[in-house]
C-alpha cells in the first residue's frame, strides 16, 4: 500500500457522510433538502434504494454505484429466502429493478453486474443463502473502499497539477456527495492539496437547473474549509477572460474510450471557453465510470422534470420563474468531445491526448 494513501486515508476527516450502511439498511443523506436543512433517508428495501437513486436522494455517478450495490444486498434481506434458486431469481430482479432508475451514469451499471455477478461466483461453492448474502455485503463494502482509494489516488495526481495559490473552476458537484466517501473527485485534488499545505480556492457555478454547484459543491467546500466563489452559470466567460480561473477540474457519469465525456449539463460549455482562454481542463474519475462498449450515439442522455427549469428550489420549496405550461427541454447530461480536454485524471495515472490512444494504454494497465 502506498504510504501516501495511508496517510490521506487517516488524516482527512469529512464534516459529510452521504452513505452509511448499518447492516440491514442505509442511511442515505438526502441531497435534495441541502443547504437548507440536513435530512436522512432509510433504505430498507429495494424500491427504497431504487427510490433514492431515481428522485436523486443520492446523486452523482460513484455514490449511485455504491448505493445500487448495497440495493442487491438488501435485496436479500428484506424478505425470507429459502434457497439459492430463489435467491438469484430476487438478485435478477434487483438488478433489473435499480438499473431502470438513471440510465446515464456507468457506475450503476457497472455495480449491479459486478455485484450479480459476484453472487454467481458464490454459488458455485455455497448452497447457504446467508453465505451468499454475507458474501455479497463484503463485496459492496469492498466497492465503497476501493472508490475512497480510487479518489485518495486521483486527488495525488491531481494535486501535482496545482500550485500555490491557485483557483480550480469546477461544475455540478463532483466532490464526497457524488462519490459516497466524502472525498470526491474533481474536489480530492483540491483536499490533498491542502493537506499538503498548498492554499488553493475554488470557483462554483450555479449550475442550473438542480443548482448542485450552489446548493452542494459550496455547502461541502465550505464545511471542509476550502475558501469558495459562487457565480452565475452566465458568469463562466467573464471569469475565464479575466484570469480568475487557473484550472478547471470537473468529474464524470460516463468516460467514453475515445475521449468523449459525459458529465453535467454545462460541461461542454466549460470546455469550449477554456480551450479558446487556454486554461488546461481536466475530467476527473475513476476508471469505473471509462465504458468501453459504448459509442457518442448510442448513449441515452437522461431527460428529467420540465419544473427543474421552471421553479427556483429555496428554503420554502419550489417557486416558478416562468410560466408554468412552458414547454421545457431538460437534458441532464450534455457532452464534451476530447479535442476540448486536456487530460482525464483516473486512479491509475492521467490519460493525455491523443485520448483515444492513451485511455486504452491506461485501462491496460489495470
Amino acid at each position: 500500500m502506498d504510504p501516501r494513501v495511508e496517510k490521506i486515508r487517516r488524516e482527512f476527516k469529512p464534516k459529510v457522510k452521504p452513505i452509511e450502511w448499518r447492516g440491514d439498511k442505509l442511511v442515505l443523506l438526502d441531497q435534495r433538502m441541502l443547504p437548507f436543512e440536513t435530512r436522512y433517508v432509510e433504505a430498507r428495501t429495494v424500491e427504497d434504494v431504487a427510490t433514492a437513486i431515481r428522485d436523486m436522494v443520492v446523486r452523482g455517478a460513484p455514490a449511485i454505484g455504491i448505493t445500487a450495490a448495497f440495493g442487491m444486498v438488501i435485496a436479500l434481506s428484506e424478505k425470507t429466502i429459502d434457497n439459492i434458486d430463489d435467491a438469484l431469481k430476487t438478485l435478477s430482479l434487483a438488478r433489473d429493478i435499480l438499473s431502470k432508475t438513471r440510465p446515464t451514469a456507468v457506475n450503476l451499471f457497472w455495480a449491479l453486474d459486478r455485484m450479480y455477478n459476484k453472487a454467481l461466483s458464490l454459488v458455485s461453492t455455497t448452497s447457504s443463502v446467508r453465505e451468499l448474502r454475507e458474501g455479497l455485503e463484503e463485496e459492496a463494502k469492498k466497492i465503497f473502499e476501493e472508490e475512497l482509494e480510487a479518489e485518495i489516488r486521483i486527488g495525488l495526481y491531481g494535486a501535482e497539477l496545482l500550485e500555490d495559490g491557485d483557483t480550480v473552476l469546477t461544475i455540478c458537484n463532483a466532490g464526497g456527495l457524488a462519490t459516497g466517501t466524502g472525498l470526491g473527485t474533481a474536489t480530492a485534488p483540491i483536499y490533498v492539496a491542502k493537506m499538503m499545505g498548498k492554499d488553493v480556492s475554488v470557483i462554483a457555478p450555479e449550475t442550473r437547473p438542480w443548482q448542485q454547484g450552489a446548493r452542494l459543491t459550496v455547502y461541502e467546500l465550505v464545511n471542509n474549509g476550502i475558501r469558495t466563489t459562487l457565480i452565475a452559470d452566465t458568469a463562466l466567460g467573464l471569469v475565464m477572460y479575466k484570469r480568475m480561473v487557473d484550472i478547471v477540474m470537473v468529474g464524470a457519469d460516463r468516460i467514453l474510450l475515445d475521449g468523449h465525456v459525459f458529465n453535467k449539463i454545462g460541461t461542454l460549455n466549460e470546455a469550449i471557453l477554456a480551450h479558446e482562454f487556454g486554461i488546461p481542463f481536466y475530467v476527473l474519475a475513476p476508471t469505473s465510470t471509462i465504458d468501453p462498449k459504448s459509442n457518442v450515439d448510442s448513449v441515452k442522455i437522461e431527460e428529467r422534470d420540465p419544473d427543474e427549469v421552471r421553479t427556483v428550489r429555496t428554503s420554502q420549496g419550489k417557486v416558478y420563474v416562468t410560466l408554468k405550461d412552458i414547454q421545457v427541454y431538460n437534458p441532464v447530461f450534455d457532452v464534451t468531445p476530447p479535442k476540448y480536454i486536456t487530460g482525464i485524471i483516473t486512479e491509475k495515472g492521467v490519460a493525455t491526448q491523443p485520448l483515444s490512444v492513451n485511455l486504452r494504454k491506461l485501462l491496460k494497465n489495470i
